[in-house]
């Protein structure tokens, strides 16, 4: 006879105590999450900084303890635990320019955003201004025209006055600039300051009540000379879906003796082949009246019209007209606006100096 015995082995589940407290003043840190690593069981340490974790399985060995402004913390499991959490230090750490010189951020109490040229050169930019664009909260930027290489108006937090003007200072290098943003060259640049409250423009006076920018230049250091060669190339396409438009010039005078032909036939009472006469005189005749195109890009037979009666374009009619000695032909403005373009940035500079000067040249 033989006998056959089963035994079922249980590993048993583990409950893990433990207090999480800062390691600059041993305070303990509230609210802070408390998680098995690989798992959904977490929970988030009391008012005294302890927590408690319950149904963990021997084969998990890790936690991970995280922190808003601290540094996430993995430790190996133990039935009590002791955990210390530190500072993050790389943005508190950060050195801001200010109206006074420079401050650290963990020391500054106004509302400021700092933008290194890390963050300027990266992006293909004609100038400084649009680096700053969906990088600083409560700027806005809006393009007063469509010159190339127009400058936008720029708004920080808002308007501050209906009458007096909201453009913010701009302060280069130290000093008030009110020249253009074209003249500055964002390769030069090595930090942006916003500066948006009151607090942290205080020292400007009236002046900064829109807000300062502080725009600061690169300057060379001591040692030997360094030659920095930089090359961008980008293209520049459209970001929005292409709309639907007319783009053969023989529909849009197709479709803009429709419009005249109704004018004239409905608010005009003339008869069908009355309007049909006036619509292909008015759209493209030298003396046009109200809704006339005045200018023609076709060339047809004498004695004959643009439009047929059938509301369609001439079949004799060929595109390019000579008028005054200049061939006519249709320009697409669309094409010249928004085709994609190759836009091509070069910059070389030369820095260095000895202990007691420095040169730095672009």
């Amino acid at each position: 006879m033989c006998l056959f015995v089963g035994i079922n082995h249980a590993q048993a589940q583990i409950t893990v105590k433990g207090t999480v407290v800062s390691i600059e003043n041993n305070e303990p840190v509230i609210g802070a999450s408390v998680l098995v690593k690989g798992t959904t069981n977490g929970t988030i340490t009391d008012i005294n900084g302890q927590f408690t974790l319950t149904n963990i399985s021997p084969a998990n060995k890790t936690i991970v303890v995280s922190f808003i402004g601290m540094e996430t913390q993995e430790v190996t499991i133990k039935p009590e635990m002791r955990i210390t959490m530190a500072s993050t230090t790389e943005v508190m750490d950060e050195v801001m320019v200010v109206a006074f010189g420079t401050a650290k951020k963990s020391a500054f109490t106004g509302s400021a955003k700092m933008i290194h040229t890390e963050q300027i050169t990266k992006r293909p930019v004609t100038n400084v201004i649009e680096s700053l664009s969906g990088q600083v909260a409560g700027l806005q930027m809006t393009t007063t025209n469509g010159q190339p290489g127009g400058t936008p108006s720029i708004l920080i937090r808002g308007i501050s006055s209906m009458s007096a003007g909201t453009d913010p200072l701009i302060v280069l290098d130290g000093m008030p600039y009110e020249g253009g943003w074209n003249n500055i060259n964002p390769a030069d640049v090595e930090s942006v300051s916003v500066l948006k409250d009151a607090a942290s423009t205080a020292l400007y006076g009236a002046r900064g009540a829109n807000g300062v920018i502080i725009i600061t230049t690169k300057s060379a250091k001591a040692g030997d000379a360094k030659i920095t060669i930089d090359a961008k190339w980008s293209a520049n396409t459209r970001g929005e879906i292409e709309y639907d438009y007319i783009k053969d010039p023989g529909e849009y005078y197709q479709a803009h003796y429709k419009a005249l032909y109704n004018y004239y036939l409905n608010a005009q009472r003339q008869t069908p082949d009355q309007a049909y006469v006036s619509a292909n005189t008015n759209m493209v005749g030298t003396n046009s009246q109200t809704g006339g195109l005045s200018y023609n890009v076709y060339s047809y037979p004498d004695g004959e019209y643009l439009i047929g009666k059938d509301g369609l374009l001439n079949p004799n009619a060929k595109l390019g007209r000579v008028v005054n000695g200049y061939y006519l032909t249709p320009d697409d403005w669309v094409d010249a606006v928004y085709h994609t373009a190759l836009r091509q940035e070069y910059n070389i500079n030369i820095a260095g100096g000895s202990d007691k000067a420095q040169v730095y040249a672009s």
